[in-house]
């Protein structure tokens, strides 16, 4: 069982950013419509929740069926539990769960050095959170990111054998 290098996951998180977009202008065009909400700001508490929600949904319901999202089809490569055989819907939604905090902490950080310095222009920052998972790799023995570990999950590369 061989691991995908960070340049690959990388690539597929950029790819799988650029489908987001489209779900999550889709879920959020529905939600305005039906909320009669004029603005983003608008029930923003309810959006957040529904968005978190159906971003789950799209990622355990892949992981689920095939073990892969359309990007990670792509790039080959393909999530599975520590044995190589396809994880759990416990498991699936533990992984989901723990991808959040590091870069919604990382996302707090840049927003408070914003709010302190005075520059509003620094929260641009925020986009790149989400890559903050990558910095655990680089310490985990296996090149694992944080939520993978704690899930018991791995991403491998496909090399013919589907699960």
């Amino acid at each position: 069982m061989t691991y995908p290098a960070r340049l690959r996951i990388f690539a597929c998180m950029m790819y799988e950013g650029v489908l987001l977009f489209g779900l999550v202008f889709f879920a959020s065009y529905i939600f305005d419509t039906l909320t009669q909400s004029r603005h983003g700001l608008m029930y923003h508490a309810p959006r957040q929740a529904l968005l978190f929600l159906v971003i789950g949904l799209y990622f355990i319901t892949s992981w689920k069926r095939k073990g892969q999202t359309l990007p990670m089809k792509t790039w080959n490569i393909l999530l599975c539990d520590k044995s190589g055989n396809k994880p759990g819907t416990g498991q699936l939604i533990l992984r989901y769960l723990l991808c959040w905090p590091i870069p919604l902490l990382g996302a707090a950080g840049i927003y408070f050095l914003s709010q302190s310095l005075g520059w509003a222009s620094i929260t641009m920052f925020i986009i790149v959170t989400p890559f903050l998972n990558f910095v655990y790799s680089w310490l985990d023995r296996d090149g694992l990111m944080m939520h993978d570990r704690l899930a018991g999950t791995r991403l491998i590369n496909i090399t013919g054998k589907r699960i």
